[in-house]
């Protein structure tokens, strides 16, 4: 017994084309061109782009880390460029001092 249903264009009930009943299962020629080819045309891309996607995926994936990669690189050169200028600071305040001593002497 058959339960496969009634098939598809690409995948019809059965490979014999004695039992197919043509009336259910239009072949390709039987279709006119443009509605044809643009039907083929439709299915490849669509094809292609869910070939595509984890590679779309992927692509966005390591987009975001080299995003994320970029900032942290940007906030320890901020904290390193704070940490230069609290030393800075600090030694411009011994040469001050420094210096108010030498002359107060």
């Amino acid at each position: 017994m058959n339960t496969f249903g009634t098939g598809t264009i690409d995948r019809p009930v059965t490979r014999d084309p004695q039992k197919q009943d043509p009336a259910m299962n239009p072949t390709v020629t039987d279709m006119p061109a443009p509605m044809n080819s643009g039907a083929i045309e439709s299915r490849q891309n669509r094809n292609l782009e869910m070939q595509l996607i984890p590679e779309a995926l992927a692509r966005a994936h390591m987009h975001e880390r080299l995003q994320e990669a970029e900032s942290e690189r940007r906030a320890h050169r901020l904290a390193a460029a704070r940490r230069m200028q609290r030393r800075a600071e600090r030694a411009s305040l011994r040469a001050r001092r420094a210096l108010a001593m030498a002359v107060m002497q």
